[in-house]
């Protein structure tokens, strides 16, 4: 029986897709080593949304080719997708294979792997080009891919796998568990890819059009994980509150069929709380235009949904947002964080921005700031501007000078900070309902609250338990209290 390990880098998308990859594999006997040195096959599972994450990919290949110099290294992901070549020339490299192929990843490494040893592979015919279309570079279209019964030539070694990932249909889908709490909150992954054209992303090239899982499937994925003893599930995709905009409701059951119309994402929050027994509903990034009155509402008054919404910003400068084509105005935005407080006033809200964007003056990064400063924030990921090829902001005149992007970084961090430290002391003296997680060091267990606080709780605590706990005080970025039964 043979051997594989998955290597994630970047978002939730990516690590869901890194779950679905390992069921391939283990739909086909394998099974999963503890680490890159122990496995014949390592996928590594890329991001590209910044020119570090390209680096962190290269850097992970170097390094598991020279620890395991025998094992067979196949890249997958949004770097493999933007960039084959870069990566098929790199030492240790066997299979480039990009989004558009991922559903096929464990069948072509397979087939790989098999020919490398002179063997016939028994699970399916052998996947090759025709050699009336194969091309320069070893790029082979899905649509050129042929069953052939005969074995890959022996310097068909180092294929390329790539096609349009616009023609592209295929939506992975399986629970991603985090290593930290594999035991209680599984992320599921409902959508993926992106209709927007942000000037500065290179995401919806990799990624292709925005599609969804669909309803019934979602609804057995959950109800999978509910009968496994999960208690809570956190949705996410690509461009999470674009769910269900490429089904139509007449396709689906008739007891939540409305009208002749589109579905939409507050359709499938309100179907999970409906149709399924599951205790805790998270849902990850929504954009801002995408949070309806309806789903606004559904997450307010639901028990059953985590008080948590994060929001995408980018920047509080009107000029710096239509730059970046982002279908908002900073007042829009402003309307509808200060509508989530006023609809939860204990809840967590959180924003990507971004600074050093082509242009961003100092008077534009001011208004961002001051946005900031104003709006109840609790948390920030902030990122500095990173020129992506093919992308209309890498083309831009007025490159901000990496070390005042930096600057700017640093200071929306310390004030992200200091917003986050001020919102977690306002839970001190009382009592927050929290999911354990896993017992820390010194007797404490951790937590997670519904409004994605950590907290750590005195005593050893069974892992995927709901608590109540009466919070004590504040400790380095996390909440201390006691079990409070």
């Amino acid at each position: 029986m043979g051997s594989f390990y998955v290597e994630n880098f970047g978002c939730r998308a990516t690590q869901a897709d890194g779950a679905a990859i390992e069921r391939q594999f283990r739909e086909r006997g394998l099974e999963r080593a503890g680490a890159p040195g122990e496995a014949e096959i390592v996928v590594l599972n890329t991001c590209t949304v910044t020119a570090a994450a390209d680096q962190d990919a290269r850097a992970a290949i170097r390094r598991i080719h020279r620890e395991n110099p025998g094992c067979q290294i196949v890249v997958t992901g949004c770097y493999a997708q933007r960039a084959p070549e870069e990566l098929a020339v790199l030492p240790g490299v066997a299979r480039v294979i990009g989004n558009s192929h991922k559903h096929q990843l464990a069948q072509l490494a397979l087939a790989h792997s098999a020919a490398k040893a002179g063997l016939l592979w028994e699970h399916s015919a052998w996947l090759k080009p025709c050699p009336d279309t194969e091309q320069a570079g070893g790029f082979v279209p899905l649509t050129k891919l042929t069953a052939c019964d005969q074995r890959p030539a022996a310097n068909d070694q180092r294929l390329v796998f790539v096609s349009d990932i616009f023609a592209h249909t295929e939506l992975l889908a399986a629970p991603v568990f985090d290593a930290a709490s594999e035991r209680t909150r599984p992320n599921l992954k409902v959508q993926d890819g992106c209709d927007n054209r942000c000037s500065f992303c290179v995401i919806p090239y990799v990624r292709g059009q925005s599609r969804s899982l669909k309803l019934e499937a979602v609804l057995r994925e959950v109800d999978a994980l509910v009968a496994s003893g999960y208690r809570e599930v956190v949705i996410s995709g690509i461009n999470l509150g674009r769910w269900g905009r490429d089904l139509a409701v007449s396709h689906q059951p008739s007891a939540i069929r409305k009208s002749a119309r589109q579905m939409r994402f507050e359709d499938l929050v309100r179907s999970i709380l409906e149709r399924t027994s599951l205790e805790k509903l998270r849902i990850s990034s929504v954009e801002p235009m995408d949070w309806s009155d309806e789903l606004l509402r559904l997450v307010a008054e639901s028990p059953r949904v985590a008080k948590h919404a994060h929001v995408p910003m980018q920047s509080g400068s009107d000029r710096v947002l239509r730059a970046m084509h982002r279908k908002y105005r900073p007042w829009h935005y402003r309307e509808k964080i200060l509508r989530i407080r006023e609809a939860m006033p204990t809840a967590a809200i959180g924003a990507d921005v971004m600074v050093g964007f082509p242009g961003e003056t100092d008077a534009d990064f001011g208004e961002t700031r001051r946005m900031v400063e104003e709006l109840p924030f609790t948390y920030l990921h902030v990122f500095t501007y990173s020129a992506r090829p093919g992308t209309p902001a890498a083309a831009m005149r007025n490159q901000v000078p990496v070390q005042v992007a930096r600057e700017r970084n640093r200071m929306l961090r310390e004030l992200a900070a200091a917003k986050k430290q001020e919102f977690m002391r306002s839970f001190v003296g009382k009592a927050v309902e929290a999911i354990t997680l896993s017992t820390f060091e010194c007797e404490r267990t951790e937590a997670l609250t519904s409004n994605y606080l950590k907290v750590r709780v005195t005593g050893r605590h069974e892992a995927n338990r709901w608590i109540r706990v009466l919070v004590e005080g504040v400790e380095d970025g996390t909440l201390l209290g006691r079990d409070w039964a």
